[in-house]
């Protein structure tokens, strides 16, 4: 079994399984371009995309972590989604986009013709619970096949350490890779420091209770609301003495994962 990842932009990426290509959240915008997030949010992006949907041949699915956020899904994104045979995300974007199939936490979709099963995990975009309303539903994903050798995948979607972190542990017991959404989104002049997606600190603790083999944080850098430095973050991970390998390869750039 041949599985790759290719980082794009932000928590957009590629992951390749035996020949099964997956795509995470996809942002294909040029930089520069502001947009409003709502409730008061906005931000403008910083990055170029490694890769444009030309240039990714065949694509079998993907997974959309949620659609409310530009970061996640903007334009070029939505246009891109009209092009895959299956979108899997949570159910409020099933109703606000044809074609999308909705799951439910801990709700699986298998996908028959080569054996993977995704499973929808919990995700909460905020610790605040007043907020996630606003925020939006989120989910994660995790990725399964018979022929894991060291465990699942798992791709967290936009989520900070929550309760439901230790429940995928559990069910989750052994997992290979972890793609973290990072990067401390927030909006201080809205909700001061408060976090949207995890700070290198809740990362750390994530990976303490999911006990990763390999940890590929996401969703770092591109955009005016990422408030943490990839520096800092390369710091607090070094402090750490991560237990999982850390890989942050350089976008555009496949890597074999399996």
């Amino acid at each position: 079994m041949a599985v790759t990842f290719t980082h794009i932009d932000t928590a957009c990426f590629l992951l390749d399984i035996n020949g099964y290509r997956i795509v995470t959240d996809p942002v294909f915008d040029a930089p520069g371009r502001f947009y409003m997030f709502g409730w008061g949010t906005a931000s403008r992006k910083r990055s170029t995309p490694a890769l444009q949907p030309a240039q990714l041949g065949k694509v079998d699915a993907v997974l959309l972590s949620h659609d409310q956020h530009q970061d996640n899904l903007d334009q070029a994104g939505r246009a891109f989604l009209v092009q895959v045979p299956l979108v899997l995300s949570t159910v409020p974007a099933a109703r606000r986009i044809e074609g999308v199939t909705p799951l439910t936490e801990w709700q699986s979709y298998d996908i028959a013709s080569h054996n993977i099963r995704v499973t929808a995990t919990p995700a909460q975009h905020t610790g605040l619970r007043l907020l996630n309303p606003i925020a939006g539903k989120v989910i994660g994903f995790v990725l399964e096949w018979p022929e894991q050798r060291d465990g699942v995948y798992y791709i967290s979607g936009d989520t900070v350490f929550f309760d439901g972190i230790r429940e995928i542990a559990q069910r989750f017991p052994t997992i290979d890779t972890a793609m973290l959404h990072t990067g401390r989104a927030g909006f201080p002049y809205l909700t001061g420091p408060l976090p949207y997606t995890f700070t290198a600190k809740g990362a750390v603790t994530a990976l303490s209770v999911l006990k990763p083999r390999r940890f590929i944080p996401v969703h770092c850098t591109g955009w005016w609301h990422f408030r943490e430095a990839q520096e800092h973050a390369a710091a607090v991970y070094a402090k750490a003495a991560l237990q999982a390998e850390l890989l942050c390869p350089e976008p555009g750039q496949m890597v074999q994962l399996a």
